[in-house]
């Protein structure tokens, strides 16, 4: 079973990555944009939650600029809300939000599946069909963590090799976003086992260069996932208090 600990981890190296590519600012406001990132998108610190610049100060043993600096790079990723004159928090997205973002990645999913099903070699599918293997055997394991991160990695690859850079470039601005919701939609009983099927019926419809197959089994899956955020009452409950 994946740990918390090690599932961090890796919540930190996404965010790494994205912020090292966008940013150059000194590394302590970085890795404060690390931490603090991971945390939330972890559900270490939960959706409505004030993020206190003093006591992140003291936690970090910084002054307040370092923090503020930090927490407006999370702003910009979709992570963090800072209100006028309010105490900024981890960011409450709104239904209508929420659907924009599964409705434009359904979007941009269903033309990579075109791709995939056309650019993808035989290799590359054998590769894409190992990361669902691995989806297959943290679903076995019940292992909620592991199947996220074996999630990612199915569309970090479906992206790469369907060859289309500017669909990877799109979905990958809304990569943060999405974190907490896939695992509010996995978190639904009977979600993991429903979402391993569609993934392995879609390596099926690539193998078989059944493109119309692929892109109905993306739009399927995410708007499945959309359902089960829309019918989780905590994630419901914090939209409608915001």
């Amino acid at each position: 079973m994946m740990t918390a600990e090690e599932s961090l981890s890796r919540a930190q190296g996404v965010i790494r990555g994205i912020i090292a590519a966008r940013d150059d600012r000194n590394s302590l406001v970085t890795q404060i944009a690390i931490e603090v990132g991971a945390e939330i998108i972890e559900g270490v610190i939960l959706p409505g939650h004030d993020l206190n610049s003093v006591e992140l100060a003291r936690r970090y043993k910084t002054s307040r600029t370092p923090i503020r600096e930090a927490l407006m790079l999370l702003e910009k990723e979709g992570l963090v809300d800072i209100p006028p004159r309010r105490r900024p928090r981890v960011l409450v997205m709104d239904t209508g939000t929420i659907r924009e973002i599964y409705r434009i990645r359904a979007a941009i999913l269903e033309l990579v599946a075109g791709d995939v099903t056309k650019n993808a070699t035989d290799d590359e599918l054998a590769e894409l069909a190992g990361t669902v293997a691995d989806m297959a055997a943290a679903c076995g394991n019940d292992d909620r963590r592991a199947y996220v991160w074996a999630n990612i990695a199915f569309h970090d690859m479906n992206l790469a090799v369907s060859k289309n850079m500017t669909a990877k470039r799109l979905v990958e601005a809304l990569l943060l976003r999405t974190f907490p919701l896939r695992r509010v939609s996995l978190s639904q009983p009977g979600r993991l086992a429903a979402s391993l099927d569609d993934h392995q019926r879609l390596i099926k419809a690539y193998r078989d260069r059944d493109a119309n197959l692929a892109a109905a089994l993306i739009r399927s899956n995410h708007f499945n996932a959309l359902r089960n955020i829309e019918q989780s009452a905590t994630w419901r409950d914090r939209a409608d208090r915001d």
